[in-house]
């Protein structure tokens, strides 16, 4: 792929949501898995998808960033790493028996 149409491509991702991009990545995947592009269309829309990859990636390293600033200890704004348990709040939510606390995902 040539710089140019790369920078186009880059500057047209940075627009795009993480939905958008994440559906840009299906459709990239069904067209590559159709068996029906040539290798060089298939290489472009390789290239396109490890960009759009890492634009996903970089929005959802985003929203764990702001969740775990909003992670709440008691009346302070306490930062911990997503995914571990609250610490010290006892008036925790109470877990299902997934381990989760009522939340459906």
């Amino acid at each position: 792929m040539s710089r140019k149409k790369a920078e186009t491509l880059d500057s047209k991702q940075t627009e795009m949501g993480f939905e958008g991009a994440l559906e840009r990545l299906e459709t990239i995947v069904k067209e590559m898995e159709s068996g029906e592009l040539s290798l060089e269309d298939m290489m472009a829309r390789f290239e396109e998808g490890q960009s759009l990859v890492k634009l996903c990636s970089g929005k959802l390293n985003q929203v764990e960033r702001r969740i775990e600033i909003l992670i709440k200890d008691g009346d302070q704004i306490v930062a911990e790493p997503f995914g571990e348990e609250p610490r010290g709040d006892s008036k925790a939510a109470p877990k299902d028996e997934d381990g989760r606390n009522g939340m459906p995902f």
